[in-house]
């Protein structure tokens, strides 16, 4: 993994396509530029880029993807973000119209592009401007390459792609592909070069164009729907950002937990109810508790949930918000019902109480 005091860096994962997404961001600065985010993972992503405290101002896919639909859209939606892409793939809500050689910058950090056609005609790779690490996409993957059989794919293109390319970087560069079936992360030039069974131990072009021409792969089952998406940067059909739920304005923490402030429930007290699960005692100390709540205690929680009452989206509260956020787990897997963590928990509402 990479150790640098003046980069930020997560790297994510899709389990349901095997992508993954990469966050950079700059330390100084606090820019960041997320690199194939997924569209069923956005919430997901902005989480991460809020609690890290993370400003995204560039969302890049490496290419027009078969596999899933991008988030990039819904980033730009959130944010306000740039959107690139190679500009050879045409598509359409890109800013970032990039070519081979152009040059990414977040804060004090820079991606230099390079263009890695192949696996598709518009595949894009990143390094890093002290060619540290690479950003592969679909072209280079671990012990592996992507197929070519399909949008403009050519194997002697890719070939060509990956050995003046990428084999051309050090031998200590750490390659990060956007994708791995069995759970591998990271991998170097050094180990594609000797190990690739594709294209490493010296394979020639007739060796590489020969095994990718032979793979025999059933086709993407999701690319009917993916690439005209991915076209309009995952823009929905319908343009509608999608929301979390209509009954408040929930935020999506990177644990998976939905939380709502305690400005919105003052507000709203009337349309929720909201359940303390805190011990008896801690009700009449120093925080005291809201008018009306359901009293719960967390080690009891599991045993009378069943018990809540469903007529209205219930708000979990405790003393710091991470009692409460387990008891919103609970109910979600339980009864599926419209909830939230109070977030901040008491010291936030008697913060809130104390500025008015």
């Amino acid at each position: 993994m990479l150790r640098d005091d003046t980069l930020i860096f997560r790297q994510l994962f899709d389990r349901t396509s095997c992508t993954y997404t990469y966050v950079l961001g700059c330390a100084q600065t606090r820019d960041a530029v997320l690199i194939d985010p997924v569209f069923a993972h956005h919430q997901r992503d902005m989480a991460l880029l809020r609690e890290l405290g993370l400003t995204l101002v560039t969302v890049l896919d490496t290419h027009v993807h078969a596999d899933h639909i991008t988030g990039a859209w819904l980033a730009r939606e959130a944010t306000g973000c740039r959107i690139g892409l190679a500009k050879i793939a045409e598509g359409a809500r890109v800013d970032l119209h990039l070519c081979d050689g152009d040059v990414v910058s977040y804060g004090q950090q820079r991606l230099h592009v390079r263009a890695t056609p192949g696996h598709t005609n518009g595949c894009l790779s990143f390094v890093d401007e002290k060619a540290r690490f690479v950003f592969t996409g679909d072209a280079l993957m671990i012990r592996g390459t992507g197929r070519t059989d399909f949008q403009q794919g050519s194997p002697a293109g890719l070939y060509e792609s990956i050995q003046t390319q990428l084999f051309s970087l050090s031998e200590d560069c750490v390659v990060f592909p956007g994708h791995d079936y069995v759970g591998r992360a990271t991998s170097t030039i050094a180990e594609e070069r000797a190990f690739n069974p594709r294209i490493g131990g010296g394979a020639s072009a007739t060796d590489f164009v020969g095994h990718l021409e032979n793979l025999d792969l059933p086709h993407p089952k999701h690319i009917d729907a993916a690439v005209p998406a991915n076209l309009q940067s995952g823009r929905p059909p319908d343009g509608v950002y999608p929301t979390l739920g209509a009954w408040a304005p929930l935020t999506i923490t990177y644990a998976g937990i939905p939380e709502i402030t305690s400005q919105w429930v003052a507000a709203n007290r009337h349309r929720v109810h909201v359940v303390d699960v805190r011990e008896s005692d801690e009700l009449t100390g120093e925080l005291g508790a809201l008018d009306d709540i359901i009293h719960v205690p967390l080690d009891q929680f599991r045993d009378k949930v069943e018990t809540l009452p469903n007529d209205r989206p219930v708000v979990i509260v405790c003393r710091s918000g991470r009692r409460s956020g387990l008891a919103v787990k609970v109910l979600q897997s339980t009864r599926g019902m419209e909830v939230a963590n109070l977030h901040g928990g008491m010291i936030a509402w008697r913060q809130m109480i104390a500025r008015r």
